[in-house]
């Protein structure tokens, strides 16, 4: 037997006896029907590790929302584990080409790694990957695979267990509770992450969370990964796996080659799994490459990776019927062979081993693509930055320092300079674009590295036509269509396309202007006594409001359908807010028998009683958006809404922004200019019926609707309302067409919020 290969099997033979398997710290198998993992115990367990082996570091990266430990594992061959610190460096230097020439870089390619990240369970009913990384892990720092031999040389991996500890454990402890129940398998009756839930992974460029915080500032900044790849599951009757290529569109601010990569490693993982005998592949399907709230890293120079695996009832197993298959799912059809989807999977028995399986497979086809591709990545990540580096259109944007509210320009600011975009201040006045700007206005300049990240926030989106069929109803985009920040927050922005002159320096903090909260003051410092409606559906609305309330300083209560149904209301609260959420969670909550009997059931007809005596006796009712057509249906409002029932092919609107003019000296509108632009998310349209005692503060114009996204079909809601005031008896309803705090954005319009909480 060849000397060398004895010697790699007796070092892996030693790594083995040394490093503690996952089955002894468990006490289970990953991927055990049945079993789910706990943080604290999975902390420990990668906390032991480099204690085994000198193959891996793990370090706390921060603190979750709820306090838990945040870490990271660096996984790499113990030479280049005790170089970190010289391979951070490099990586920084080829993040921006300013600080090295081509010739410099090509020097630090020779000797560099490949940096790939793979993070795990931000959402945490997709309970799959955490367990995955226990066991790909244990592989890595034990077997003798000759594909890890090659991995741990030319790649340092960087393994983020979870994105959303708190959530592992909120899952964890629901699924053991119902364990053995009727209700085995079931999501918890809460959000899994405590404000935020599903849309955690929606942050990643508001960075609003402290986890997403956390990774961005100790990882994504600092490691630049060419690769990060994040592991998510899907729903159970369509493919087994997806993975990229992705749907059109894909937004023009990410660089070609990035997408070049994508369908690369991607159909690579898609061969790798096809070669080991899985079965349910697609690729170029359901999920497009638009929004950087799920894409940070494409807009910083390194390519974003997703798969999506078909989930089982968290760790319960299913059986999957042929008839269960989907009939129809974006880009192919799961049950018919096509060119993107070769071996259809038609039922049988579903564990969460496979998808633990299919998990590992895909991890070691992508970091052994990294590995042996290490300097075409490294070369491509030079040269994607270089070239955004080298734009020319538009040269600039620039923000004025004159501004409605500083607040709103300082926030937006401080968003661009955590996502690593160069900002100057302007120390004297300066001409650019034909206008004359004051000293203390600020420029991006888009010759940086990361000026994608800056260009694709601050324009305005044009979302293709993408249809069906040629004049057939849209192609529903996978999440939404627009992101211009300006517009959500209110600050003039201009982009300015031929080159100019302005002395001004760098700058990293903006304590100068005020706070965003210090608009959110009640005058006299009379705070109302504001209610939230929560019901036992979560919703992410609700928990985007709870955040925004508390960091704007509004102090509110958790009102729940018990409270309701119980009455008394006007003597507890003047305000009652009800957030974005479906008319029938509202009312009928969860049907007998799919829950636990303590969390079905909704307001019914009492609660719709005692809402309306509410309001009668002086309380003001707040709905947003879908919570709108709950009271039209449920507290007889004189007031119809205009777009429902239209098919998407007469009226789509898929998350944009829609221009409103607002009602001059009305109460909703104190503070705010008389046109801005809206959220509108599939949101109601206001018709008020003939010669009825309803005031409108927003209406749309005649035309010219969209301000940024896609929208068809404008004239069914042309100069109607998109914000209406309703009298009540000695109170009132208020209307919102649009989620006014959409997603800790749209602070602006959270003006308008905080304007029909006062009495």
């Amino acid at each position: 037997m060849n000397r060398a290969i004895v010697t790699l099997a007796a070092a892996a033979w030693c790594a083995a006896a040394a490093v503690p398997a996952p089955e002894a710290h468990f006490g289970h198998a990953m991927g055990a029907d049945r079993k789910l993992i706990g943080w604290a115990r999975t902390v420990e367990y990668f906390r032991a590790l480099p204690g085994a082996s000198d193959r891996i570091v793990v370090r706390e990266i921060g603190r979750t929302t709820e306090g838990r430990p945040m870490i990271a594992a660096f996984i790499s061959a113990p030479e280049n584990l005790k170089q970190l610190v010289r391979y951070q460096r490099n990586q920084k230097r080829l993040a921006d080409p300013r600080t090295a020439s081509p010739d410099e870089a090509a020097r630090i390619i020779a000797g560099h790694k490949a940096v790939v990240m793979i993070t795990c369970s931000i959402h945490s009913t997709e309970v799959a990957s955490t367990h995955t990384a226990v066991q790909f892990a244990y592989r890595m720092l034990t077997e003798a695979n000759p594909k890890f031999q090659a991995i741990l040389k030319d790649v340092i991996f960087i393994l983020v267990p979870s994105l959303n500890p708190d959530g592992v454990d909120i899952v964890k402890s629901w699924y053991d509770r119902t364990l053995g129940t009727a209700h085995e398998g079931t999501g918890p009756p809460q959000l899994y992450q405590k404000y935020v839930g599903h849309d955690n992974n929606r942050d990643w460029y508001i960075f609003s969370q402290a986890e997403t915080r956390n990774v961005v500032t100790q990882l994504h900044n600092t490691w630049h990964p060419q690769i990060v790849y994040d592991v998510h599951q899907q729903g159970p009757f369509g493919s087994r796996i997806f993975i990229p290529p992705w749907l059109d569109p894909i937004d023009p601010n990410v660089d070609p080659i990035l997408a070049q990569s994508a369908n690369m490693i991607g159909t690579g993982m898609a061969y790798d799994l096809t070669a080991a005998g899985r079965k349910g592949v697609v690729i170029n399907a359901s999920y497009d490459f638009w929004t950087p709230s799920r894409h940070y890293q494409a807009y910083h120079g390194g390519l974003r990776i997703l798969s999506e695996s078909a989930s089982v009832r968290l760790a319960t197993p299913m059986t999957v019927r042929p008839d269960q298959i989907n009939e129809t799912a974006p880009g192919y059809q799961p049950r018919e062979r096509s060119w993107n989807y070769l071996e259809p999977w038609l039922g049988g028995e579903w564990r969460l081993a496979d998808i633990v399986r299919d998990q590992s497979i895909a991890w070691e086809s992508c970091l052994y693509q990294a590995a042996i591709r290490r300097e075409d990545l490294l070369r491509s990540f030079y040269t994607i930055n270089r070239n955004a580096a080298a734009r020319v259109s538009p040269n600039a944007f620039v923000l004025s320092s004159k501004q409605r509210d500083p607040g709103l320009l300082r926030k937006l600011l401080e968003t661009l300079a955590f996502g690593a975009v160069e900002i100057e201040k302007a120390g004297d006045t300066f001409q650019a674009g034909g206008t004359t700007y004051p000293a203390g206005s600020y420029i991006v300049r888009m010759q940086q590295p990361f000026g994608s990240f800056a260009k694709t926030l601050l324009e305005r989106q044009k979302y293709p036509d993408l249809r069906l069929y040629p004049g057939g109803p849209p192609k529903r985009p996978y999440d939404v269509t627009a992101q211009t920040l300006p517009l959500l927050m209110g600050v003039e922005v201009d982009a300015i396309d031929a080159p100019f002159e302005a002395k001004g320096a760098r700058v990293v903090a903006f304590n100068e202007l005020p706070a965003v909260n210090q608009w959110f003051k009640f005058p006299g410092g009379r705070a109302p006594r504001v209610g939230l409606y929560r019901s036992h559906m979560p919703q992410m609305d609700e928990g985007w409001t709870r955040w925004m309330f508390e960091q704007l300083g509004i102090a509110y209560a958790s009102v729940g359908n018990a409270e309701i149904l119980a009455g008394g209301l006007r003597a507890k609260y003047d305000s009652i807010v009800f957030p974005d959420q479906s008319p029938a969670s509202i009312h009928s909550g969860y049907a007998r028998g799919a829950m636990p009997e303590a969390y079905t059931g909704g307001l019914g007809e009492k609660g719709a009683d005692n809402l309306k005596a509410f309001a009668s006796e002086g309380g003001s009712l707040v709905f947003l958006n879908d919570s709108c057509d709950y009271a039209i249906e449920r507290l007889g409002l004189p007031v119809r809404n205009a777009v429902k029932g239209l098919s998407t092919r007469e009226y789509y609107v898929p998350g944009s922004l829609l221009n409103v003019r607002l009602a001059p000296g009305h109460r909703l509108t104190r503070g705010l200019p008389e046109e801005l632009a809206i959220w509108n998310e599939g949101s109601p349209v206001f018709q008020v019926a003939q010669d009825a005692a309803v005031a409108s503060a927003a209406r749309y114009p005649a035309s010219g609707l969209l301000a940024s996204g896609w929208l068809l079909g404008e004239k069914h809601a042309a100069n109607l309302h998109a914000l209406v005031e309703v009298p009540m008896g000695n109170g009132k309803a208020i209307l919102f067409g649009m989620r006014p705090q959409y997603r800790a954005q749209s602070y602006q319009t959270m003006k308008l919020l905080f304007n029909s909480l006062m009495p």
